[in-house]
């Protein structure tokens, strides 16, 4: 397959661009690069390769959940602007 001026236009249309000749031009060289490529990598033969499912074989490892660094009611609520024994209290956001 190769690309040429009537594609690069129908591409152009279908993606709202406005190209100059040049442009054009440049945009049919690489994507027929491109093509080139591709068809240089279907000449390989994989059927003796393995589909690949993963990049590696490293295993995520997640660690245990242990809580740590707790802060007490009373210790959160020291700093704390305006509160009564177990709440922060905060003004009023929404005006109904």
């Amino acid at each position: 397959m190769k690309i040429d001026k009537q594609l690069i236009s129908k591409l152009e249309h279908l993606a709202r661009l406005e190209l100059s000749d040049q442009e054009a031009a440049r945009l049919m060289g690489d994507l027929n690069s491109i093509l080139e490529m591709v068809e240089k990598l279907q000449e390989l033969d994989t059927s003796e390769i393995e589909p690949l499912v993963y990049i590696n074989e490293d295993v995520n490892v997640l660690r245990e959940d242990v809580i740590e660094g707790q802060v007490g009611r009373e210790e959160a609520l020291r700093n704390a602007p305006d509160h009564d024994d177990a709440h922060f209290k905060a003004p009023k956001v929404i005006d109904l």
